[in-house]
Parts: structure tokens; sequence; C-alpha cells
């Protein structure tokens, strides 16, 4: 209950922020910058080297990879299905679906309920799962596949950026915090480095914030308001990324592969979080239907929440 509690409260905390005024209606993007430069590296470097990576970690990996590809065929079908009807999807619309519906906000959203319902371990699993697969997703195939429908979609010389590139995937890449001490933290790992006592405790001092003010930054960027021309819009990504992807991911772990145990809970909540606000940003950055992708995040968090908790329920009462 105190776990629950923290949520919701970090959460309203967040919503009267932003509805007070008393800060800047941006507020939120600094906090995400101080979140993803200093918290999420620090995390990083607390959990990872001390971590035993067995095979088994290649299911966080590969799981958002999954869900990004079905994510593809799905919307792609649906919009050939809904051709010539009022609920039609252009190819801008189309491409905000697609980049949205099929990644989760594993950190800002992930690692505070991780922590929260499975402890270190769970924090750990949604390192992984973040660095290497939702954000590994989103600088690869997120930044291809939003060139794509730019070129597609966009008249010739007015592209809103250049053509993607390895080079500029790689790049970008490097130039987010995160990945580099994360690549650094499993270098660690391999070399069978452990930290002293000292080194541990300054990183648990220093990363103690991220759940909280993670919280608190999901809170501000709660929306409820939805446009009337994308309601069908909305409704076909979020049902994708709510609703099928988790269903998906269970099917494939407890049926195909057998599994059962903590990772594999783990892989089918993060499957269920709302989108990767990330994936918004690549959205607006590419000239996709930016307005759309950013209801998708601003409604789609706050919807996932009681769908996770529903589904760690079920798990814990096996049901599922």
């Amino acid at each position: 209950m105190v776990n629950i509690a923290l949520l919701l409260i970090c959460l309203l905390a967040g919503g009267l922020l932003r509805t007070s005024r008393l800060l800047p209606t941006d507020a939120h993007l600094t906090l995400n910058q101080f979140l993803v430069t200093v918290f999420i590296p620090a995390l990083t470097l607390r959990h990872i080297p001390d971590m035993h990576l067995s095979p088994q970690f290649w299911l966080p990996v590969l799981v958002p990879w999954l869900v990004f590809l079905m994510g593809l065929l799905f919307f792609g079908l649906a919009g050939r299905s809904l051709r010539g009807t009022p609920q039609a999807l252009d190819g801008l619309t189309l491409g905000s679906l697609q980049l949205t519906g099929g990644i989760s906000s594993v950190s800002f959203v992930g690692f505070p309920l991780f922590e929260l319902l499975y402890g270190e371990r769970g924090l750990a699993v949604g390192i992984v799962m973040s660095q290497a697969g939702t954000f590994g997703v989103a600088m690869t195939l997120g930044v291809a596949l939003a060139s794509w429908h730019t070129a597609q979609h966009h008249p010739v010389g007015h592209h809103p950026v250049g053509q993607p590139s390895v080079r500029k995937m790689l790049g970008n890449m490097l130039r987010f915090p995160p990945f580099p001490v994360f690549m650094l933290a499993l270098a660690a790992n391999g070399a069978g480095y452990q930290h002293s006592a000292l080194v541990r405790d300054l990183l648990d001092k220093i990363s103690a914030p991220f759940t909280v003010l993670a919280l608190i930054s999901v809170g501000m960027q709660l929306q409820w308001r939805v446009r009337p021309e994308e309601r069908s819009h909305l409704l076909l990504g979020l049902s994708y990324k709510l609703l099928l992807a988790p269903l998906l991911v269970f099917l494939l772990c407890r049926f195909w592969l057998g599994r059962q145990d903590y990772v594999t809970d783990l892989c089918i909540l993060g499957s269920a979080i709302g989108p990767m606000n990330t994936a918004a940003i690549l959205a607006s950055r590419y000239g996709l239907n930016a307005p759309l992708a950013s209801q998708m995040v601003g409604i789609g968090i706050p919807l996932s929440f009681p769908i996770l908790f529903l589904i760690y329920y079920l798990m814990g009462c096996g049901f599922l």
C-alpha cells in the first residue's frame, strides 16, 4: 500500500504543479533532462556492474524490438483496411502511430514502477530493457522509420531533417548520456568489477530521488483532452500499445517459450507501459503527426497505470 500511495501522491503532485502554474509550463522538460543526464546514469552505474547477466536477460532486450516490429505490421495492415473510410490514416499519421504505439516509456514510468513492485532486481531488468531495448529501437528503427515517412510524405526540398544514415544514428545514441554509461557499465560487468562499499553508497544516494522525481515529471505531463478528429486514431494506437502488445508478449513468453519468472513478468508489464516521450519528440522532429504523438504519450501513460496494476495482480494471483 505504501508503494501505491507513493505512486498516486507523486502523480497528483505533478498534476497540481502543472495546473497551479507555480512552475513554467515546460518545467518538465528541464526535470527530464536532469533525470536523463544525472539519475539514469547513476542508476545504471549502480546496478549493472553488480548484475549476474545470465541468458534470461536477452528476453527484456529482445521484447521491445519485437513489440515495435509487430506494431509496424499491425498499423500497416490497419492503414490498408481503413483506406477510403473517414478514419483513413495518412502517411504522417501512420508514422506517428507506428513510432509511439511501438515503444514503451520504460525509463520514466518503468524504472520507478519496477522498483516499487520488484525492488532492486526489477529496476536492474528495467535498465537493461530500456537501454538495450526501447532506447536502441527508438534511435535506430525509430529514426529510420520517421525519416522514411518524412521522405515519402513531405515535398522534395521541404524535409524537416536530412536523410537517415548509420553515422547519424550512432551519433544520436552516443550523445544520449545513459547509453555510453550503459556500455561502460556492461564492460565493467564483463571485467568482473565490483563496487566498493563507498562507491555503492555514493551511487545509492545520488540516484535515490529518481523514483519520486520521475513520477512527478510524468504527473506534470498528463493530459486528457482529445482532438475530436484524432479520437479514432488515438483509440487505434492505444489499443495496440496498452492491450494487444502485452497480450502478444504474454502469449510468446508463457506459451511459446514456456517461461514463468520475474523477468518474464517484467517483460509483459514493460510492453503495457504507455508510449515513450522520445518517440513523440521524434515524430515532431521529423514532421509527422506531432499532436497525435503528443496525445498518445499524454493520455497513454496515465491509462497504462490501472492496466499495469491489473496485470501485476493477475500474475500474482496465478491467473496469468
